[in-house]
């Protein structure tokens, strides 16, 4: 059977000379990639003339990199206070903010409405809580669920019915309603209904389901639907066997359903929007770590120098991510591994059961498609710290974008009292 293998964007020739400055462990990633990937998503969609892609703040939040994408037209979406104040200071203003938060805390309607951002309603009770904050924008966008499971072609994707977000059919009509008699012009519709899906055929069908809605809304309420917003779903292949999303077909699919369906309607002002994470940046980082240890007892371990701290899929979600030992590519993957960090928790592993090459103390391991959902879900248990953030520059250099914590970090909060002096 062929060998699997991922290519990894950096060579060992660089992480070495990377190390001279920067200790692993550490996140990388690859800006001649997103760069790339980012202007493939405006293509995909230039058909549409209002398009824009939103990138989830959430999913990478790190302002030099924000401060690329912005460079090519990319705006944001954010979900909280801090967030915002990211966007803020990057200079993001008014339809380039989308705010979609949930359960969302006093004050942060009022600042998004302060910057002319939209705001995403969740909730059909929210829209009390928002005229309270900041009174009622000339335009609001309303999230939406279905209810039940939500299948594509190959199969059931999720399970909206179970998730917290979102209005029902019902709801969403009434919601318009509402807003609609207090002064709202223009209406958004959102939809997230399936969570990294590998396949070119969910933001199309999604796109009927929102499009099929916006018809309905408008003829029964007399409302402008002014853009309907896919919002993520669009996953990545981190698998080595799995077939990478197109997105120039997925586009060319959705443009097919908006001609479909929006345009004998008089609707083709609505615009299309997007709020990718994973797919803007999960393949264009690594975390890259080094073997520090090796423990023979039921099974065969390599303890490296990161840990959940640093990424922390595989221990919340059992998620894969591949794992490519630099300098022996091509040796055979003839040993059974479990890739462990240091927490005082079992579930701390990278890999489980992993055939890999034989690995040594001192090789570089790099963690692939971490670019998304990596670093941002960090935490400090145990004391650990979190790592640095490093951009690979189109040019080759390598720039520092987050210096890595250190323990006055850790203790800052105590700045209140002496005990810690």
């Amino acid at each position: 059977m062929e060998k699997m293998e991922k290519k990894p964007f950096v060579t060992l020739g660089q992480l070495q000379e990377i190390e001279k400055t920067y200790p692993t462990p550490y996140h990388i990633y690859d800006e001649k990639g997103f760069v790339e990937n980012a202007r493939n998503v405006n293509k995909a969609f230039s058909w549409n003339k209002g398009f824009r892609e939103y990138f989830a703040v959430k999913a990478t939040p790190n302002p030099f990199i924000i401060k690329r994408l912005k460079e090519e037209g990319i705006g944001v979406d954010c979900s909280s206070y801090t967030e915002l104040m990211i966007a803020e200071k990057l200079g993001f203003r008014n339809d380039e903010i989308m705010f979609s938060s949930n359960e969302t805390p006093a004050g942060e309607f009022q600042y998004c409405n302060k910057l002319g951002g939209i705001i995403n309603l969740d909730d059909i009770t929210m829209i009390d809580f928002m005229e309270e904050e900041c009174g009622i924008p000339e335009t609001v966008c309303c999230r939406y669920n279905p209810g039940g499971v939500y299948e594509v072609c190959n199969g059931i994707m999720d399970n909206p019915g179970e998730a917290k977000y979102g209005m029902t059919p019902n709801q969403i009509r009434d919601a318009f309603r509402i807003l609609k008699d207090k002064g709202v012009k223009h209406f958004g519709i959102h939809a997230f209904l399936a969570s990294n899906t590998v396949t070119n055929e969910y933001y199309p069908m999604l796109a009927r389901d929102i499009f099929e809605l916006a018809v309905s809304l408008k003829k029964e309420l007399d409302v402008h639907i002014a853009f309907v917003n896919l919002s993520g779903g669009v996953g990545i292949a981190y698998r080595p066997e799995q077939t990478p999303n197109d997105i120039f077909a997925i586009g060319e699919g959705v443009r097919k359903v908006y001609e479909e369906i929006l345009v004998p309607e008089g609707m083709d002002d609505v615009a299309i929007y997007t709020e990718m994470g994973r797919f803007m940046m999960g393949p264009y980082g690594a975390l890259v770590t080094k073997a520090v240890h090796e423990k023979h007892i039921y099974k065969e371990y390599i303890g490296v120098d990161a840990c959940a701290v640093n990424l922390m899929r595989p221990a919340m979600y059992g998620a894969y991510h591949h794992i490519t030992v630099m300098g022996k590519e091509d040796a055979p993957c003839n040993h059974i591994y479990d890739i462990v960090g240091s927490l005082c928790e079992n579930n701390d592993k990278f890999a489980v059961d992993r055939k890999l090459p034989k690995i040594e103390r001192g090789d570089f391991l790099v963690i692939h498609d971490t670019g998304a959902h990596g670093f941002a879900m960090g935490y400090n248990y145990n004391g650990r710290l979190k790592s640095a953030e490093l951009l690979l520059k189109e040019d080759g250099s390598v720039e520092l974008i987050r210096r890595a914590e250190t323990p006055e970090d850790y203790f800052a909060t105590f700045d209140f009292s002496d005990i810690m002096k």
